[in-house]
């Protein structure tokens, strides 16, 4: 197994692509029909990037992974069709979640944890 890369496609500087990589077209049209790899981007094994897209500088492409969308620099991106995976994003949404649970039960005040019965006064 080997790489393959388009007769189009642009490598930038200290990029890292491991085996059977490929950088492969969607189209046989004439001009640019081949991906474009930014400086410092690391392409995993088995991986698959198509069509004339652009990898941003430092991006991560996971191990057999298929991308078709342009990548934005600095991201990690998995998965067929591949899709950002950012543990810092994950983390500020169930935070936000938390917050919007809080400013809810604020408004419609707290739960009680327990509930008792005054007796009633005898007349």
């Amino acid at each position: 197994m080997g790489v393959v890369i388009g007769e189009t496609a642009v490598i930038g500087d200290d990029c890292t692509l491991y085996h059977s990589v490929t950088l492969g077209g969607t189209s046989w049209d004439k001009g640019k029909r081949h991906p474009t790899l930014g400086n410092g981007v690391v392409i995993g094994a088995g991986a698959k990037v198509l069509g004339p897209i652009d990898i941003g500088d430092g991006a991560r492409v996971g191990s057999n992974s298929v991308v078709v969308k342009p990548v934005p620099p600095g991201v990690t991106v998995v998965g067929i069709p591949a899709h950002i995976v950012d543990a810092k994003a994950k983390q500020d949404k169930a935070r936000e979640m938390r917050w919007r649970r809080k400013s809810a039960s604020m408004l419609t005040g707290p739960r009680p944890i327990c509930r008792t019965r005054l007796p009633m006064p005898l007349i």
